[in-house]
């Protein structure tokens, strides 16, 4: 894989700055000649001091008697005033500057996806000075190679420019103030950073509260041409000597051969992007699905915490991160945590799987503190360690986010047929979802039941509106979701709860679809206003609880249709992705790639981040802000994946939503995963279509193609192919 990032000019931004990540810790590279800075950031440096007393009455008991009430000003008190404080937060780590005094010009930086490797040439053009940088995907050890003579420049290790201890002041919740972003640095009020110094090894140690600490140790190796800096992030959760070891292991690898200690950064990459790939003839479009590949590797990783809002890439501007930089679950997790399975990434995708259950005892905790239920519940926006942060109520304690997390085992599962999996831990969890959900629900008048009070993210913001007649679409769709799942997982795996999960699923009401057909906010309420987040359609996508066939089909271009009456005015970058995935589902080639290449040309920064605004004032949204997040990125790469192929209960359909010249050229992608462990590649050249279906197990799965449709018997761990004349529609089998 060989695609490639440019800049021709200064980076002025962080946002905008060259991104690295070993799925553990990032670094962004940016700056001028005189100042290149080399932002650092790990995902589990936080600050979690609560600073907001929690009250008695943070209850859903309250929660709902007061959502009842309409009492807008208690709720916000009680329940949204929390995420205000400036912690807990996610921290950025520090930062490394380079200077050049004597050097002016432009600096000109390149990033090599396929070997993540940045390069910056400084100064004249013809004889440049040169940077070389990386951070290696095995070791978490940054690296910065300084092609220039040693006399040129000067490296410096900074702290972040937190406040001062004993600068506290109180904090007063007013509604007129919340911002995305809690102010600065200086809001977070620490003693100095302690520095130290030891041969070539100079570090600082910044403590952050009686249980925490971290810090960054950096190594400089001279030489009359070329400089070598090693930098690695620590912590005080790294171990009992964990700046004596982090100090050993950065001189332990200064110590290996050079090309040694690249070629294991290396290959690891190599092995990563030869899991998929894709070959479109729209260039851009395949640089775009590359790049969120190259970011979800970066900021995600198998044994490390999942990736937050930012990943591994915190503001580096002096404030705090937008959002706290922490985990959203109404949105966020979940649709960057859903390409990758159809990529094939699966260790970096089961990151997130493995956070939530080590979490579990942390949300049977907060089920039974804040719900007073059984089972299983993280707040819907939370801490790394699965603590409340607050913030909206209707959303961020929302009881149904938790079986959307829930469905991210399920899906799991369904993609890769892992028994043990399924059995250990999919359903286990799933199945402390269901009971916590299950001793929510109420019986109403006609028999079914609904959660007491019912949202749908982030319909009339934190108004009294937002309150919708329960059950809205989204609850409704994530319910009957989970216990559709746990019924069919209860039968493979014999449990008796089979009746419990049949009896709950019965008893649910059925969506609400108004008589445009169009599935409807709630079951009095359609949507009438353009808005961010389809909640209303998500058992469309990304549940996939409505089929694109008979009246499934119906339903969902009634949907795309009113998408397109509303208007995209009050989208941000994630939506058109969304859009875009509808469109696949939908078969609308054309549309969906327009909506990408909207989304990657004016939502995303030039160096692929999702900014969420329309930043660049091109009309496409009211929203002008520029706020970073890797959402949007990762379910755009999923709504490419979608266009090219599907696979649902069985049925695949190659090149589904293509646009029609791309039929008239070279279009291919490799080693898709579908259901069951299946692995599927297709092409199209020259007017042919060829596919290869390789199985885990023997099975017989139905393959549609155009319009037509064939019966496909698999062998276990054999691999099928065929060819088809895409004029004559002529199916030609072979078995190899």
């Amino acid at each position: 894989m060989n695609t490639f990032y440019k800049w021709e000019k200064s980076i002025s931004r962080w946002d905008e700055a060259v991104p690295l990540g070993s799925g553990k810790c990032g670094c962004l590279c940016w700056g001028e000649p005189r100042e290149m800075r080399f932002s650092l950031d790990r995902t589990d440096i936080w600050d979690k001091t609560v600073l907001w007393e929690q009250r008695e009455d943070f209850t859903y008991e309250n929660l709902v008697s007061l959502a009842k009430e309409g009492n807008v000003k208690k709720i916000r008190e009680i329940f949204d005033a929390p995420y205000y404080y400036p912690t807990p937060t996610k921290l950025p780590a520090g930062k490394i500057i380079i200077r050049f005094p004597d050097i002016k010009g432009e600096v000109r930086s390149s990033l090599s996806l396929g070997k993540a490797v940045a390069e910056m040439k400084l100064g004249d053009e013809k004889s440049p000075l040169r940077i070389k940088t990386w951070v290696h995907a095995v070791r978490h050890i940054g690296v910065i190679e300084v092609c220039a003579p040693e006399d040129s420049f000067s490296a410096e290790l900074l702290s972040p420019d937190f406040g001062e201890k004993g600068t506290e002041k109180e904090y007063v919740y007013r509604e007129e103030e919340r911002e995305i972003s809690q102010g600065t640095l200086k809001e977070l009020k620490y003693p100095p950073a302690c520095r130290g110094e030891e041969q070539n090894l100079q570090w600082f140690i910044q403590p952050v509260n009686e249980e925490f600490s971290y810090g960054i140790v950096m190594l400089v190796e001279k030489s009359c041409e070329r400089t070598r800096i090693l930098w690695k992030i620590l912590s005080s959760e790294d171990g009992e000597n964990w700046l004596s070891d982090g100090k050993k292991s950065l001189l332990q690898a200064a110590q290996k051969a050079e090309k040694e200690f690249f070629r294991e950064h290396e290959a690891w990459w190599e092995h990563y992007f030869g899991e998929s790939s894709i070959s479109l003839p729209d260039k851009f479009m395949e640089k775009q699905w590359y790049m969120a590949n190259y970011l979800f590797a970066s900021a995600s990783r198998e044994g490390c915490a999942p990736m937050p809002l930012q990943g591994v890439w915190t503001a580096d501007d002096g404030t705090l991160p937008p959002w706290k930089g922490d985990y959203h679950h109404d949105l966020n997790t979940e649709l960057s945590y859903t390409h990758y399975l159809k990529a094939n990434h699966l260790e970096e995708g089961k990151a997130f799987l493995d956070f939530l259950w080590e979490l579990l005892e942390e949300g049977k905790r907060f089920a039974k503190e804040f719900y007073h239920v059984r089972g299983c519940c993280l707040p819907g926006v939370m801490t790394i360690d699965g603590k409340p942060l607050g913030g909206w109520p209707m959303y961020s304690l929302s009881p149904a986010n938790q079986a959307w997390l829930a469905h991210g085992f399920g899906e799991y599962y369904r993609y890769t047929g892992d028994a043990e999996f399924l059995r250990e831990r999919a359903y286990p969890y799933m199945k402390e979802t269901g009971i916590f959900l299950g001793e929510l629900l109420e019986e109403r008048d006609d028999g079914t039941l609904s959660l007491p009070v019912s949202s749908s993210p982030e319909i009339h913001d934190d108004t009294e509106k937002a309150w919708l007649t329960p059950m809205s679409n989204y609850d409704l769709a994530l319910l009957l979701n989970l216990y559709e799942s746990l019924e069919k997982y209860s039968i493979l795996l014999k449990d008796p709860m089979e009746e419990k999960w049949k009896e709950i699923r019965k008893r649910l009401p059925k969506l609400a679809v108004n008589e445009k057909k169009v599935l409807m906010l709630s079951p009095d309420e359609s949507l009438e206003e353009s808005h961010r987040h389809f909640s209303n359609a998500i058992a469309v996508s990304p549940l996939g609880l409505i089929s694109c066939e008979g009246e499934g089909r119906e339903i969902i271009d009634a949907v795309i249709k009113d998408y397109e009456r509303l208007g995209t005015g009050q989208w941000v970058g994630y939506t058109f992705t969304w859009m875009a995935h509808l469109y696949a589902l939908q078969g609308n080639g054309e549309k969906a790639a327009e909506y990408l290449n909207i989304f990657w040309k004016y939502f995303c920064g030039p160096n692929g981040f999702h900014l969420n605004g329309d930043f660049q004032k091109k009309g496409y949204s009211d929203f002008t802000y520029r706020p970073f997040t890797l959402e949007g990125n990762m379910f755009g790469a999923d709504a490419l994946q979608e266009m090219l192929f599907q696979m649902k209960d069985g049925k695949i359909r190659l090149f589904p939503a293509i646009p029609e010249e791309w039929k008239e050229k070279e279009v291919s992608f490799e080693n898709f995963r579908g259901e069951n462990g299946l692995m599927c590649s297709a092409k199209i050249e020259d007017g042919i279509l060829t596919w290869k279906i390789r199985s885990e197990k023997s099975r017989t799965v139905s393959l549609e193609i155009f319009g037509e449709v064939v019966e496909e018997s698999l062998e276990g761990g054999k691999i099928r192919t065929g060819t088809q004349d895409m004029i004559k529609y002529r199916i030609c089998k072979s078995k190899e």
